[in-house]
């Protein structure tokens, strides 16, 4: 009973790491869909469930220097916090464009400063 819970739970957080890393990657190709969090989460993802997809992933050439500086130093490159605060920046930029409601715009100012917040005092 036990080893079918625990496989379970590992196909659980394989399905999750799968979807993350599916969301990374179509992130890649929309501005505001944000590719390094999401591969971070499936790298976690696939720690828990999968070693093998884990390992692919860490040594992957185009994902695994960012995952490998992040577990080792919570590190974000500098190109990576740049085209986070613009895609934070646009984001922002659009909802004062569409007119949201002041109250949406000081919900989002707050969430997308504490965010940047945290992205700008990471090591490089």
């Amino acid at each position: 009973m036990r080893r079918t819970a625990e496989s379970f739970s590992n196909l659980l957080w394989t399905i999750a790491g799968l979807a993350s890393l599916g969301l990374g990657v179509i992130g890649i190709f929309l501005p505001l869909l944000p590719t390094t969090p999401l591969v971070l989460l499936a790298a976690f993802c696939f720690a828990k469930g999968s070693p093998r997809l884990h390992s692919w992933l860490v040594e992957h050439p185009r994902f695994g220097p960012a995952i490998k500086d992040w577990q080792a130093r919570g590190a974000v490159s500098k190109k990576g916090k740049r085209l986070a605060l613009i895609a934070m920046a646009a984001t922002f930029g659009l909802a004062l464009a569409l007119g949201l409601a002041w109250y949406l715009i000081l919900i989002q100012a707050l969430c997308l400063g504490a965010v940047a917040i945290f992205i700008v005092t990471r090591p490089d």
